[in-house]
């Protein structure tokens, strides 16, 4: 008796059936996502509507409010999963091995690659950053903010930055930051127009390498602010 007793959860619930309860609605909860990403393929967060969205998804209007408030919530969760993989990659080119010009080539491939994998990401990034909804765009600003703090962070480790003083190093982080937004919203925009101008991609690319070269060289002389 007293097993049985202790496999069940506070709840009174069999740990499996709360195993499976949990998988249901962390599936529903991605089906939401994805259908809100699908949407917004072609039309901002402001005029879509919660019955729309669970159209989409296959479920309730019920069930949506069971994971989100409103849909600037869904909105602001697919900011977080739109920046999460592009912390991590951007990262492992900062803090990795090699001269100036590797570490650059390493950057705009590293973008490039991330804007095939997760265009509709981006496209969503591009689109809601100037949207209507303002709670996203906040969600943007601030998940941006966070990324020039870990990028300036990983800047202040690398010997050309000895000296230089913490709002000078937050500075050159939120110049790479703001780079990599522009690069990768004409990234997409090459993606887009490929049947048209094939090359445009490439030109971008060799654009991005020789702005990301010249915030190298300014770097190297920078004499304080």
């Amino acid at each position: 008796m007293e097993g049985a007793e202790a496999s069940r959860s506070a709840g009174g619930e069999p740990p499996q059936t709360v195993g499976v309860r949990q998988a249901q609605k962390q599936q529903s909860r991605r089906a939401l996502l994805d259908a809100g990403l699908g949407l917004l393929a072609d039309q901002n967060l402001a005029s879509v509507g919660v019955r729309e969205v669970t159209r989409a998804a296959g479920l309730s209007p019920a069930a949506f409010y069971r994971h989100f408030p409103d849909l600037a919530a869904l909105g602001v969760a697919l900011v977080e999963e739109s920046l999460a993989s592009l912390h991590l990659m951007i990262r492992s080119v900062l803090v990795g091995a090699g001269g100036a010009e590797e570490l650059i080539d390493r950057a705009v491939d590293v973008i490039r690659r991330h804007v095939r994998e997760n265009r509709a990401h981006v496209r969503f990034l591009a689109r809601e950053r100037h949207g209507g909804v303002r709670r996203v765009r906040e969600a943007i600003d601030a998940e941006l903010g966070r990324f020039a703090t870990e990028v300036g962070a990983a800047l202040g480790l690398q010997s050309v930055s000895v000296g230089w003083s913490e709002e000078d190093l937050r500075m050159l982080a939120e110049l790479y930051v703001d780079h990599m937004v522009s690069t990768a919203a004409a990234f997409l925009e090459a993606l887009e127009a490929q049947e048209t101008d094939p090359g445009r991609e490439e030109r971008i690319a060799a654009t991005a390498r020789l702005q990301l070269r010249l915030i190298s060289v300014g770097r190297r002389h920078w004499q304080g602010s």
